[in-house]
């Protein structure tokens, strides 16, 4: 089996820390996080899905390299983002004995990224971080650029921090054993960054078959999001409010759905496709590229229809308690054609009333 390995460096002014991604790079993890120094104790945080799977080989190989750690689990699945859960891994960590010497590993997917990377910004105010994503979504997307949270019943993602990994460590071999639906729902985070930044990756999206040979794929994916954090790291100059496109709309079907209803990928599949009805609408993007969105999206079981069950009234009033509303305006991401995204403050309530309509088939 080729161990090759990409990688790629994320250059902040407050420092840096490299993306690897390969196979079978999980019996490597000890050496890797040895070699940046940050402690020889530290928390695994995992779910019950991932635990069984991959906790063992983890705490082996950092044993390996005489560093001692604990395993905290929680329940997979989104409803595991609350505030009720760090204090609760807060409090295991303290009377386990941990103190700032601590580091954190976040093994999973993105709830467990999001979650983790949360106790890591503010347990003694701050402990180093390694991210171990498992799924798709996490190892294109949500382990790379240091955005953490968890939800309320509120929103998703409404109370969190900035705080950047140490490192991260991608093993493409883990995404053989998601079942289909998980597997699936993350490329919903890899056709938005073709569709915002690279055209020319729809053709190898397309061609994805299955969970073989993905390393090239995901490593286009990080260098893509690396770009964009590097240019504006805390959503300040509007660039990375280009990695909402598709989410403005998405969270808040996601959130309207009941956490769980929805996996993210499919609420962002809907939200992509109402974000590219106003583009089409008010911006003249294509609509034969707009096709080539959809086609891509149909490609993973995607939905690209909206169940009448969930109110466009109960959406629209989720979205106005979202982060991407400044000075009570919408802050909407559109595109002219595939690769050209644009930040506008231009839309309307009602642009996006009549675009969550036109979900509804």
């Amino acid at each position: 089996m080729s161990t090759e390995q990409h990688s790629a460096k994320v250059e902040l002014q407050s420092g840096s820390y490299e993306i690897i991604v390969g196979k079978s790079i999980l019996e490597q993890c000890g050496s890797l996080i040895s070699n940046l120094k940050i402690g020889n104790t530290c928390a695994i945080i995992t779910d019950s899905n991932v635990a069984p799977l991959y906790a063992e080989k983890v705490s082996q190989s950092l044993k390996n390299e005489g560093i001692k750690s604990e395993l905290i689990s929680v329940s997979a699945g989104e409803s595991s983002k609350s505030l009720s859960n760090v204090e609760n891994i807060c409090r295991k960590m303290i009377n386990a004995g941990h103190d700032r010497h601590v580091f954190i590993i976040a093994l999973g997917g993105g709830v467990i990224g999001d979650l983790a990377g949360l106790v890591a910004s503010i347990f003694y105010r701050g402990v180093p971080l390694v991210q171990i994503p498992t799924t798709v979504v996490s190892q294109v997307d949500s382990s790379v650029g240091g955005k953490t949270g968890v939800n309320t019943p509120e929103g998703k993602n409404l109370i969190g921090s900035f705080y950047h990994p140490k490192l991260v460590i991608s093993d493409t071999l883990t995404l053989k054993t998601l079942p289909k639906r998980e597997f699936n729902e993350g490329f919903a985070e890899v056709i938005k960054h073709a569709a915002i930044r690279d055209e020319s990756m729809f053709h190898h999206i397309m061609n994805v078959d299955g969970a073989e040979n993905l390393d090239d794929l995901i490593i286009k994916n990080v260098r893509i999001k690396q770009s964009v954090v590097e240019e504006d790291e805390k959503e300040l100059i509007g660039l990375r409010a280009h990695l909402n496109y598709g989410h403005t709309i998405g969270h808040a079907i996601e959130t309207a759905g009941g956490y769980g209803n929805f996996l993210h990928g499919e609420a962002i599949s809907l939200g992509i496709i109402a974000a590219n009805k106003i583009s089409s609408e008010k911006f003249n993007f294509p609509e034969k590229q707009d096709n080539q969105i959809i086609n891509a999206l149909k490609k993973f079981d995607l939905p690209t229809v909206l169940d009448h069950s969930i109110s466009t009234e109960n959406i629209l009033d989720i979205m106005k308690s979202d982060k991407k509303f400044k000075d009570g305006k919408i802050r909407f991401v559109i595109l002219h054609q595939l690769g050209r995204a644009e930040l506008t403050e231009s839309i309307t309530e009602a642009d996006i009333k009549k675009a969550i309509d036109s979900l509804r088939g």
